[in-house]
């Protein structure tokens, strides 16, 4: 699908892009690869390891509307990463974060549309479902932008659809690299947020592929959330740091005890394949589409009424042994 094809990534320089670009140079020959980012200096440092002739860097930013146009001319497809995702500073700078999630999210579709991209897939998160805090909320806005967008193509063959999943396992900003650091600082115990509290966890390489499917399935306007196990705050505390004492320090603004990818309501609208779920549009925009079988030509079939996707109910745990095997892995 990828060779001799341009694809654009926002937020191009982030933990995903970084993956998600080196994964698709070493799977595909495509044509050009555009990293579209805000931050020069990591631009820069990117420049020194991704030298392959089809690499292009674009500075800009997703609140810029006019510099996407310029950005995706000729481009086939595009994934969208960059966002504000930081709960706390979310809560303590909801402008900011509005600005970048929902603005950012609407000038990606009038740009993919202005320049005839065949796909778009739009990264979610498992705090849009049923939010509690601003990250969330501002990500469900952008998901029901990117599913209501397939409206808007008229007869041109744009499409949308979005990627929802749970905490990466040793993204920037999160818990691992945290654990991690505090553990070689010497630290004599781990402050933890609440003991009952679960996370779905998934690996970047699992993330990136995952992503990789969804433009081979997509019709337009699915949401895909794969099958992932969760982890225990306190299993995730034991296996980076073993036998140190465990200090409850709190919940932070915004958080909740568990996580969310398929709400009850979404019930009614999902379809359960062998390794994921999608949640199909309530309003049907693709004329023909029949998302119980995908581009890929897996069958699924419809969860029961009443169904939920929520990480302390998930029948897969990861153990101390299996999370301290991932946190090792290199991102």
């Amino acid at each position: 699908m990828f060779d001799n094809s341009s694809i654009l990534v926002t937020g191009g320089t982030g933990s995903f892009g970084r993956k998600f670009i080196a994964t698709v140079l070493a799977r595909y020959s495509p044509r050009r690869v555009i990293v579209y980012s805000r931050d020069e200096l990591k631009q820069y440092e990117m420049q020194q390891e991704y030298r392959q002739d089809a690499m292009r860097f674009f500075i800009g930013d997703v609140r810029d509307g006019e510099r996407l146009r310029q950005a995706m001319r000729d481009v086939d497809y595009v994934v969208h990463a960059a966002a504000l995702k930081q709960v706390p500073a979310a809560e303590y700078n909801p402008g900011e974060c509005i600005r970048t999630n929902v603005g950012g999210a609407e000038n990606v579709i009038a740009a993919a549309l202005a320049n005839g991209v065949k796909k778009v897939v739009a990264l979610s998160t498992d705090k849009a479902a049923s939010p509690i805090n601003l990250y969330g909320a501002t990500k469900l806005l952008s998901d029901k932008l990117f599913v209501a967008a397939n409206n808007t193509v008229g007869k041109q063959a744009t499409r949308y659809a979005v990627v929802r999943y749970g905490n990466v396992v040793g993204s920037r900003g999160s818990v691992v690299p945290l654990f991690q650091k505090l553990v070689a600082d010497g630290v004599t115990e781990l402050p933890i947020t609440d003991p009952r509290m679960t996370r779905f966890w998934i690996t970047l390489q699992e993330g990136v592929d995952f992503v990789l499917r969804a433009f081979e399935r997509m019709y337009g306007g699915e949401l895909f959330v794969p099958k992932i196990p969760s982890a225990r705050i306190t299993d995730l505390a034991e296996a980076l740091g073993p036998g140190l004492p465990q200090r409850m320090i709190g919940i932070r603004p915004g958080e909740k005890l568990h996580e969310m990818m398929i709400s009850r309501d979404d019930s009614l609208h999902t379809l359960e394949f062998q390794d994921h779920y999608v949640i199909t549009p309530s309003i049907r925009f693709v004329e023909g589409s029949d998302f119980a079988s995908n581009g890929r030509g897996e069958q699924g079939s419809p969860v029961t009424e009443g169904f939920k996707y929520v990480s302390d109910s998930n029948p897969q745990f990861l153990s101390v042994e299996e999370i301290r095997a991932l946190s090792e892995q290199k991102a």
